[in-house]
């Protein structure tokens, strides 16, 4: 008996120790292990977002850019942050493994961070301050300036590449599939993962905000790289507790070859049966630790990758597996698309959105408010909305859909959707008021305050974290749980890569539309002066993008057929969830 519990004391999922051992389930994983990573997130967050947040400031009152460059600046720079981790997936599922490849990423990002530091101290590596209400009547910044201030930040762009699709993943590795009450954990996971690492988010949003604003750049800077020296110190603390998955090799490699060997063999007959198909013996996937995946009748022609026709070239001939996964992650690129307008419109958050809260009257008593520190509500009604959904909702919902979840993946992202539809309405009925007050009180030409506070911007911080919860955390968990297991990394990777696609179009369509409504002199709708602007046209426009945008994923989501579990876990969680529903 008591050789038999150890035998199922170990993890049933392929998870190895660094040294590639099998481990025992009560010695490393679960929610001791994810305690580092989710403490980890929240020290990076607060480093990352104690840039981020207030960097279109920075750039306007420091580097004198104007509102369309310095927003797209800031656009383009977050983009290549969430475009970068495509590369990180994919050197940790084919090379380095997660944990080596996000240590490695570290150092990259930590240096960035004190290149960074450096750059927004030293009086050289910065132009003279201007007063001036134009800024085109400024000092710009020199070439080298600009070179070591963007240089810094593309630095710490790619190491955030090596982070950010493996730390969440690392995090979600801890919990075995085979196991269910580790699989009930799970799926709590990512709602308390977003929700830990809020809390990093709000105090940079916050307090590194005002520090920016009122004490100074360089202590603003330097505590967001302490605040990283401290979350690289904390996750590898946690190294003995950790379960790790062996890389794979390159799942682009194997996408490739599936795709190629298909259409060499596009006039090949597939078999009736399924089983004629080329694949490998179940004991050949257990050797490394890998998931054999049967036959689907989903995207046929890929199946013919896997037809025998004499030929033993990988090229032109490929495991039912290896289709099966190529197959799972081309499944997930129409929902992917249907990502790219909302993430555009998380882009404002720290460009546009802030940029309006300069023009208002910021004073509560004696303390001014500093513009980017709005971003704290989007943190806080979405930490207050993730509770909210996981200890009441879900429990709602099981009870009526009988799904584990409450409600599907795609479901808790349409809601999101829905919620983008409405914030683009409000802001553009709120920057519509703000213009006519401004009219009102002749601080249009001059770009002066205009006599309102700053407080009428809040429903819209407001309601873009209660569409995070919905939409943000149910991509990340979406794009992870239909990955296949040996593609984790880069299916974590596409739910950044969204938001990477989205700051670009964001900086495309604030260029486009900036430079066609001045066409034939005419005033445009983004000008420098946002008091002579109408981004009230630009938010409308937007309106109209997520109202179409939202078509799209309905009928996209319609046809998803979702991947069958690895194990029957899920099916021994509903029973259970059955059987406490009836306890209560």
């Amino acid at each position: 008996m008591a050789i038999e519990q150890v035998i199922q004391d170990y993890t049933q999922d392929g998870t190895v120790d660094l040294s590639g051992n099998p481990v025992r389930r009560s010695k490393r994983g679960g929610w001791r292990a994810c305690f580092f990573v989710v403490v980890y997130e929240v020290f990076e967050r607060m480093a990352y977002y104690g840039i981020s947040s207030n960097l279109i400031v920075y750039l306007a009152e420091k580097l004198h850019q104007g509102t369309v460059k310095s927003a797209n600046n800031v656009t383009n720079w977050v983009g290549t942050v969430w475009i970068t981790p495509i590369l990180g997936a994919y050197f940790a599922d084919a090379h380095l493994g997660r944990y080596w490849t996000f240590l490695t990423a570290s150092v990259i990002y930590l240096l960035g961070m004190c290149l960074l530091t450096l750059s927004v101290s030293l009086p050289g590596l910065k132009p003279p301050a201007c007063s001036e209400v134009n800024l085109e009547d400024c000092k710009e910044a020199s070439t080298l300036q600009l070179g070591i201030f963007f240089g810094a930040l593309y630095i710490l762009a790619l190491g955030t590449g090596g982070t950010k699709p493996n730390i969440s993943t690392i995090g979600a590795d801890q919990f075995d599939d085979f196991e269910p009450k580790e699989k009930a954990h799970k799926l709590s996971f990512f709602n308390w993962w977003m929700f830990s690492i809020f809390f990093g988010t709000l105090f940079a949003n916050t307090v590194l905000v005002y520090i920016q604003d009122n004490v100074g750049w360089t202590l603003g800077y330097a505590l967001p790289t302490l605040g990283l020296v401290i979350s690289i110190g904390i996750f590898m603390a946690g190294t003995p507790f950790y379960r790790h998955r062996i890389p794979t090799g390159s799942p682009f490699t194997r996408m490739a070859r599936v795709i190629v060997a298909a259409l060499r063999k596009w006039n090949v007959r597939l078999p009736t049966d399924p089983k004629e198909l080329n694949e490998l013996d179940l004991e050949e996937y257990a050797k490394k630790g890998k998931f054999r995946i049967d036959s689907t009748p989903t995207w046929r022609f890929l199946n013919k990758a896997a037809v025998k026709t004499g030929s033993t070239d990988p090229w032109l001939l490929c495991s039912v597996t290896h289709v099966e996964e190529t197959k799972q992650m081309l499944r997930m690129i129409p929902i992917l698309l249907a990502t790219f307008v909302p993430s555009t419109m998380v882009a404002q958050i720290n460009t546009l959105f802030v940029k309006q809260g300069t023009t208002l009257d910021r004073a509560v008593g004696s303390f001014q408010i500093p513009p980017a520190s709005l971003a704290g509500f989007v943190t806080i009604s979405m930490l207050v909305c993730v509770v909210l959904y996981d200890r009441c909702f879900v429990k709602i919902m099981r009870r009526w859909t009988k799904n584990p979840r409450g409600i599907s993946l795609l479901q808790r992202m349409g809601i999101g959707l829905v919620v983008h539809i409405i914030i683009m309405i409000i802001a553009s009925l709120t920057e519509r008021y703000r213009l006519s007050v401004a009219k009102e009180h002749e601080v249009v030409q001059n770009a002066g305050k205009v006599p309102l506070t700053i407080f009428i911007l809040l429903p819209q911080f407001v309601l873009m974290g209660i569409a995070d919860a919905f939409l943000e955390v149910a991509k990340i968990e979406f794009f992870y749980d239909q990955a296949p297991e040996s593609m984790k990394s880069l299916g974590t990777s596409y739910s950044m890569t969204t938001l990477g696609i989205g700051n670009f179009l964001s900086s495309f369509l604030l260029s486009t539309v900036s430079h066609i409504t001045q066409e034939r002199g005419h005033q445009g709708w983004i000008l420098n002066n946002l008091n002579a602007s109408h981004l009230d046209y630009y938010y409308a426009f937007f309106a109209i993008l997520n109202i179409l945008n939202f078509g799209f994923f309905l009928a996209v989501s319609r046809s998803y057929v979702y991947k069958a579990e690895v194990s029957d876990s899920m099916e021994v969680l509903t029973k259970e969830l059955k059987a406490m529903t009836l306890t209560v």
